[in-house]
C-alpha cells in the first residue's frame, strides 16, 4: 500500500510547485523543454538522485567498441554510456547529487537499433525486465532526477521495473529524456500514474544528436528550477 503522508520538505516542495503553477511547461532552452521552478531554497536542503536508464550502460558492447561505433554511445570519465546518461553527469554537474544507472539482468543486443526493437517486443508484452541494481537508501532522497531515451513513444520498460520496486510517495520526481525526434511523448503522464503520490513535474527533452554539447543547456535549466548546487 503506497504512503499517502508526506515528509515536510516533500510537502513544501509540493506546495511550492502549486504556487508555481504549470504554466512554463514548454519553455525553451536550446534543445531543452524546461519545467516551472521546483523551489527557491538553497541546494543543500535537497537530497538528490539521479537515476537514468541508458542503452551505452547496458547492452553487450562488442570488444574496443567506442564512440565511433554508434551515435548513441558515448563516452564518459566512468567509460562508455549513452546520451542519457551524458545528461545524468550534466545534471549532477550542475545540481550535485548520487548517479545510479537503472542496469538489467539480462543485457540488451550489441546494436541500438536491435536494442529498440527489443524494446517494442517489450513494451508490447508490457513487460518488466529484472534489474540488477537496487537504491538501498531511497529513503535517504527528497528529489529524484529520473532519465531515459524515448523508445516506440513511451520509457523503456525497465523504467516501468524501477518505478514498481520503489514507493516514491511524498518525493518529487524530475523527468528528463533524449529522443531522436519524439521529446517526452507522454512519459511524464505514465510516471504520475505510477507514482501517484509524487509530485511529477513536467521534464526536460535533448534530442540525442544534441546530447554530447547539452552541458550549458542542462545548467541553464537547473538554474531555472533553483537547484544549482
Amino acid at each position: 500500500m503506497r504512503k499517502i503522508w508526506m515528509s515536510a520538505a516533500a510537502a513544501g516542495l509540493t506546495a511550492l510547485l502549486t504556487a508555481c503553477g504549470t504554466a512554463g511547461n514548454a519553455a525553451e532552452t536550446g534543445n531543452a523543454q524546461s519545467a516551472a521552478p521546483v523551489a527557491a531554497a538553497e541546494n543543500g536542503n535537497h537530497r538528490i538522485l539521479i537515476a537514468y536508464f541508458s542503452y551505452g550502460e547496458n547492452a553487450e558492447l562488442p570488444d574496443g567498441a567506442d564512440a565511433s561505433a554508434s551515435a548513441s554511445i558515448q563516452p564518459s570519465a566512468e567509460g562508455l554510456t549513452g546520451n542519457t546518461g551524458l545528461i545524468a553527469r550534466d545534471i549532477q554537474k550542475a545540481a550535485g547529487g548520487t548517479l545510479f544507472s537503472i542496469r538489467t539482468e539480462t543485457p540488451y543486443p550489441d546494436t541500438y537499433q536491435a536494442t529498440v526493437d527489443q524494446g517494442r517486443v517489450e513494451q508490447q508484452q508490457n513487460a518488466r525486465p529484472a534489474l540488477s541494481a537496487h537504491v538501498e537508501n531511497m529513503a535517504d532522497y527528497d528529489i529524484i532526477f529520473l532519465g531515459y531515451p524515448n523508445w516506440w513513444g513511451d520509457m523503456p520498460m525497465p523504467l516501468y521495473s524501477f518505478l514498481d520496486e520503489y514507493d516514491l510517495s511524498g518525493k518529487t520526481i524530475i523527468p528528463f529524456c533524449t529522443s531522436g525526434g519524439s521529446a517526452l511523448s507522454d512519459t511524464v503522464n505514465a510516471i504520475r500514474n505510477a507514482e501517484p503520490d509524487a509530485a511529477v513535474i513536467d521534464g526536460f527533452h535533448v534530442s540525442g544528436s544534441s546530447a554530447a554539447g547539452a552541458e550549458g543547456g542542462v545548467l541553464n535549466w537547473i538554474r531555472a528550477i533553483h537547484l544549482e548546487k
